[in-house]
């Protein structure tokens, strides 16, 4: 699967910080990359509508990790799926009366013009569902053959029994999975199932349905087992860090790290980064809802992406926020004031900024604290000017190398 444009990376003096993140499943800041090679796996969209905001802050949290982990020297493999057959697709394509595969490439589309727009870092391996058929069915197989899956009128389901340290990552009750397996895609009533948690890895042809020639019969996958699938193939066991929005905590990142300890008797990921969710008149944006404000929208409206990514940069990863009418005034009146400032010629001396935005991103992505660093020598760039004639260059390349907001 073809990805989108890489923006330019201007080098930076030095050596950044070692990245800590917040761990979902210990709740304790960690080291993310403890070798000079490191692995990272994000789970992309289901492509039957365009990026919204909600997207949009997960990617860019995720490139900022890309951007710190670069800066500290580190050689990045980063994996993202985009998942081109689920039910989602299926479903709005026969609502709409388009093709699956046609709305699912529109789609794809819109979202590689958003990242590159935005600025993101494209993933070293961007990798769809479809092409990826029999890289999932022979998962599926292994988890067959460990005796952990059964099969029930042709399809195939993982018993959760046989997850071991089922629940680790999550940390939720039986109760509490019951009820966000029901809401996030899972089927636990359905009827001769041995455990209403257990989850689908194969699903058999249905009539009307696209389907596969596999081991298991044609049929297509079950949602959660194409990310372990790919993360195996690309990565291999016990990469880095794996990562998504906060509403992947479960089912879908708890089922695939058990599919994963199935097979290698391991773990999938070292560390587990969720982002919170972006809301719009006090609900989660969602596609379900059809709450949702696009990137692609702001950019056809003419709004500049390095407005809405600073917008997004003002908010911490792990919070959940609301987009608001204010948010873009108040990028807007950030990028102009830096931008004054640069353009004075001298400056106070900028190497405690790139210090303090390295701190702060590698704190566990702490941008709004890097964006006030900025902010200070901007503010007493203006107020009191500055002598240092190379603070300007050395300030527009740290917002650009490790904010991703280009000031030219």
């Amino acid at each position: 699967m073809r990805s989108w444009s890489a923006p330019d990376i201007v080098p930076l003096p030095g050596t950044g910080d070692p990245l800590r993140v917040h761990d979902t499943a210990t709740g304790q800041k960690n080291i993310a990359a403890p070798g000079s090679r490191v692995g990272m796996y994000v789970c992309g969209i289901t492509p039957y509508d365009a990026a919204h905001l909600g997207h949009a802050f997960t990617y860019l949290t995720f490139d900022l990790v890309n951007r710190v982990w670069r800066d500290a020297g580190h050689e990045v493999d980063y994996v993202q799926n985009i998942t081109d057959i689920d039910d989602p697709l299926l479903e709005r394509a026969e609502a709409t009366g388009v093709h699956w595969r046609d709305l699912a490439h529109r789609e794809i589309d819109v979202y590689r013009q958003d990242m590159a727009a935005l600025r993101i870092i494209p993933p070293t391996s961007y990798v769809g569902v479809v092409e990826s058929i029999d890289l999932i069915s022979d998962l599926a197989v292994r988890i067959r053959n460990t005796g952990a899956a059964y099969e029930l009128d042709g399809d195939l389901y993982f018993h959760v029994a046989e997850a071991e340290r089922f629940g680790r990552i999550s940390n939720l009750s039986r109760a509490q999975m019951l009820e966000l397996f029901g809401e996030r895609g899972g089927d636990p009533q359905r009827a001769g199932k041995k455990d209403p948690l257990d989850w689908l890895l194969w699903r058999a042809e249905r009539p009307g349905e696209p389907a596969w020639d596999s081991p298991l019969g044609r049929g297509r996958p079950g949602w959660h087992i194409e990310c372990s699938a790919i993360a195996l193939d690309r990565l291999g066991p016990a990469f880095d860090l794996n990562g998504g929005g906060s509403d992947l905590i479960f089912p879908h990142h708890e089922m695939g790290a058990a599919e994963t300890r199935c097979v290698t008797g391991g773990p999938n990921a070292h560390n587990h980064l969720h982002v919170g969710m972006v809301g719009l008149d006090g609900e989660k944006m969602s596609k379900s809802k059809g709450n949702l404000v696009f990137a692609s929208t702001l950019r056809e409206e003419g709004v500049d992406p390095a407005i809405i990514r600073l917008a997004m940069l003002s908010h911490h990863y792990r919070t959940p926020w609301t987009w608001t009418d204010a948010e873009l005034p108040a990028a807007t009146a950030r990028v102009e004031r830096w931008r004054s400032a640069l353009a004075l010629g001298a400056g106070p001396d900028a190497a405690p900024v790139l210090a303090t935005v390295r701190a702060h991103l590698a704190d566990d992505l702490d941008s709004p604290a890097a964006l006030a660093a900025v902010d200070a020598w901007a503010d007493t760039a203006l107020a009191e000017g500055g002598s240092d004639t190379g603070a300007p260059a050395l300030v527009r390349a740290t917002v650009d190398t490790l904010l991703g907001v280009k000031l030219d």
